[in-house]
């Protein structure tokens, strides 16, 4: 078969579910690029048998996966709202986002253009060279009629050889498709462009889901097809978390990747596909693009099916809030990486550099004293991918709930190997959540009927673990509170040795600095509690000396103190809009720690240790399903 034919008649399974919405007009979309070149998208919306009085067209304002506003509206032009026959329909518009078609006898047409250019997980880009389409960010849709399916269509450019990329179901010919319901539409990101495409088959797997990379890169064959085996490990292993694969509609899953100068880095999960997204080539970044593929993977089983109330069904009008997002997207930046480990695509001195990273940040960050994991958790709205033009206080007041949550993960995983001699672990933990919250599924494609809350997430815990109370004392002092596991000792089963990064090494804060006219100059927040803190510096301030010596640049600075030991108390001189000022820094003892393996310690390596190891860290794919 033709690579055309295997990307465009791959026949999926029809999903026999007796939907009422299949008794509806279904909405019909036409999606068509006349001026590629200048970032245009025409859209032609149909609806039939619309119910009597106003008919309320809305464009989103948030997308599945992104917890923010994005205001999608502002790149919708030249909108144009006809009956059947194309005369002018009566309309008013109560807010940026929405048109409301206050007359109509049933049949209502919308066509409209709208502009798209970042290619990302968030938004739409066009081009000479492919659409690159995130259903909210550039189709209309009606409130009150989100459970109708939808037809959509896609016409190429003149003179171009595109095809289409996507989980949305096949439709009659190859380039129209279905989706159920809005939820699934929504959810549904496309590639339209002439990408390469590589299949695989996890033929031993039940139902022997199909898998699919869809890549709009500027590499070779060659490296797509060995990034593609990659993938696959990748696939593989992840299945063996969960001991098998979710049901996808269809039957497929899709991974559709942007690999390209003029891309954006992003990650973005869906329900049976991910976008990939990066300005850097598989041939520069392959382990960087697999991080990325991994922890998005991973969001097939957490957060698309194993999903918290919190985000059920998906608000596309408001920001999108939930306390879980340290389990639904920081545990999979604990098992990105670990999959990738157990796959023998890393190394155990990358996997721990990435651990040793999240821990540096949630014991270092100023911002834990302030609010718990669940708490940061909640703030996703005002950081996830979310534009301020003014300055915050984030540096000092949020911890990231990926990073957050991969300190908890790896500290969770290994509290239960060490309490139960490593006979349950946060696999099992994991499984528990999807056999219970997330392989129910829904009674239609796109929903989740059982999602969880966090008395659901410890009660599973106290289930798993056999003991209520534990998982309480758990959630109460490390995920509801602000404290964090003791690293030290349940590292030290496995063979790792955590120590300062910099023992006996002088530390005056992890202070952003920018060389500017000869001075450095502080460019971030300074650090809560920090000795940079309490000598008085801050944001904007120019460094003029430390110790009597002259400062003219960062390095500077930066040797000043490094001749100095911890406890040292040096002048420092800066001027702050104009003023001179003085303060004094008390240095500390650099607090970041390095995780090694005890044999690069001198140590010796014992049985019990090896063993430990090597039950968490190694592959589980070696079995069939």
């Amino acid at each position: 078969m033709s690579r055309r034919a295997c990307v465009l008649v791959v026949v999926l399974a029809v999903i026999l579910v007796p939907w009422r919405a299949l008794a509806q007009a279904p909405i019909a979309y036409r999606l068509s690029f006349t001026e590629p070149e200048h970032r245009l998208m025409e859209v032609d919306l149909s609806f039939r048998d619309v119910p009597a009085g106003p008919l309320e067209l809305r464009m989103s304002r948030s997308s599945p996966g992104r917890y923010a506003l994005h205001e999608f509206a502002k790149n919708v032009f030249d909108v144009r709202i006809t009956d059947g026959a194309g005369i002018a329909l009566p309309l008013t518009q109560p807010n940026p986002h929405q048109w409301n078609v206050t007359r109509h006898a049933g049949v209502v047409r919308v066509r409209y253009r709208i502009f798209g250019d970042r290619v990302d997980g968030t938004y739409l880009a066009v081009d000479s060279t492919h659409a690159h389409i995130n259903m909210p960010a550039a189709l209309m849709w009606a409130r009150g009629l989100e459970a109708r399916p939808v037809t959509i269509r896609f016409e190429a450019p003149a003179g171009v050889d595109w095809r289409v990329g996507t989980q949305l179901l096949p439709g009659g010919d190859p380039f129209t498709f279905t989706a159920p319901n809005l939820q699934y539409l929504m959810d549904s990101p496309t590639e339209f462009s002439a990408f390469s495409l590589r299949t695989f088959v996890m033929a031993d797997a039940p139902g022997a889901p199909i898998f699919r990379l869809a890549a709009h890169h500027t590499g070779t064959d060659g490296e797509l097809d060995a990034f593609s085996r990659d993938v696959e490990q990748i696939v593989r292993e992840a299945g063996h978390v969960y001991g098998e694969y979710p049901a996808f509609e269809g039957n497929t899953y899709t991974f559709i990747a942007d690999y390209l100068p003029w891309a954006n880095g992003d990650g973005m999960e869906h329900r049976n596909s991910t976008i990939l997204t990066s300005s850097s080539s598989i041939r520069s970044n392959r382990l960087g693009l697999l991080d990325t593929l991994s922890h998005e993977f991973f969001h097939a089983w957490n957060v698309e099916r194993i999903r918290p109330r919190s985000l059920e069904p998906f608000d596309f009008e408001d920001a999108n809030m939930s306390g879980e997002l340290w389990l639904a997207e920081g545990f999979n930046n604990y098992y990105g990486p670990l999959v990738l480990l157990r796959a023998g695509l890393i190394q155990i001195g990358d996997f721990m550099a990435e651990m040793e990273a999240s821990i540096n940040t949630v014991r270092t960050s100023p911002g834990r004293s302030l609010r718990s994991a669940e708490e940061m958790s909640r703030l996703a709205p005002f950081v996830d991918a979310a534009a301020s033009i003014d300055r915050t206080s984030v540096d000092n007041t949020f911890v990231s709930y990926y990073t957050w949550g991969a300190a908890i993960g790896l500290g969770l995983d290994l509290t239960l190997r060490d309490r139960t001699d490593g006979k349950v672990t946060l696999d099992h933990y994991m499984r528990a959540l999807w056999q219970q919250y997330g392989k129910p599924g829904g009674k239609a494609p796109g929903y989740v009927d059982r999602p969880y809350t966090m008395a659901d997430l410890k009660n599973t815990l106290a289930s798993v673990a056999g003991d209520a109370e534990f998982a309480d004392d758990f959630f109460a002092r490390f995920i509801q509170g602000r404290e964090v596991v003791n690293y030290e000792r349940l590292l030290a089963r496995a063979g790792l040795v955590v120590g300062r990064a910099s023992p006996g090494q002088a530390f005056a804060g992890q202070l952003r600095l920018q060389d500017v006219l000869g001075r450095p100059r502080v460019d971030g927040a300074v650090p809560f509690a920090s000795p940079a803190y309490q000598a008085g510096l801050e944001r904007d301030d120019t460094i003029l000396a430390v110790g009597g010596m002259d400062v003219v640049s960062a390095a500077d600075l930066g040797r000043a103190i490094d001749g100095r030991k911890p406890g040292d108390q040096i002048p420092l001189v800066f001027e702050r809009r104009g003023r001179l000022m003085t303060g004094m820094l008390r240095l500390a003892e650099d607090p970041r720690v390095e995780i090694v393996r005890a044999e690069d310690a001198g140590q010796a390596l014992t049985p019990e240790e090896r063993r430990f190891r090597g039950a968490w860290l190694s592959s589980r794919a070696r079995n069939t399903f």
